[in-house]
């Protein structure tokens, strides 16, 4: 019976691995966490350790002050792990000293019947070419409503804004026509709705 197990006329094979005995039924799902904290060196180091300390990917990160008088920043960080997880990352921001508030904008987004946060992105995308390549790019850059945001005779560099969907789909459609360099901000994001963060 070498491998196998004959238990009550069942045959029963052990897995190869004990890693694989017992399934991991937690799915992976992607949230925006908006984070107020105090705008002072060393907060936002403190605040992704905690994502890198669980082996967790960061998508996206924004950060910028956004109240002056109070010197607050607001970081958008945009991650996925398990919800349970996602969940622990939560409690223990709020618990920082430098943290004001965290809000879980994809979880409120869906209490207020929506998919997703209202995401948007910048994106400067340079493009070098000649010809038709160049009459194309510039037909196909104002059908995506992108600006001109820097020219000269060899190339263009456009300004892009939109959810990151219509970004990846504007970089893409420029590769053939010659594109250099993309630099992209990083998410933005808010909840729909007169509720603040």
């Amino acid at each position: 019976m070498s491998d196998t197990v004959q238990n009550q006329n069942k045959v029963v094979t052990p897995p190869a691995s004990a890693y694989f005995i017992s399934e991991n039924k937690d799915v992976i799902v992607q949230h925006t966490l908006s984070v107020l904290v105090d705008n002072e060196s060393g907060v936002l180091a403190r605040v992704i350790g905690l994502f890198s300390g669980r082996g967790y990917n960061i998508e996206s990160l924004t950060v910028s002050e956004t109240e002056h008088d109070r010197h607050l920043s607001r970081i958008t960080i945009i991650s996925k792990g398990t919800p349970k997880v996602l969940e622990q990352i939560k409690r223990q921001l709020e618990r920082m000293v430098p943290v004001h508030r965290v809000v879980d904008l994809t979880l409120r987004a869906h209490r207020l019947g929506h998919e997703k946060p209202l995401e948007r992105e910048l994106a400067l995308v340079k493009v070098a070419g000649t010809g038709e390549h160049r009459v194309e790019a510039l037909r196909l850059a104002e059908a995506f409503g992108a600006q001109v945001a820097d020219a000269n005779v060899g190339h263009f560099v456009f300004e892009i804004t939109g959810r990151q969907q219509k970004i990846e789909q504007f970089i893409s459609i420029m590769t053939p026509l010659g594109l250099v360099e993309v630099c992209r901000t990083g998410i933005a994001a808010m909840n729909r709705g007169p509720e603040g963060m």
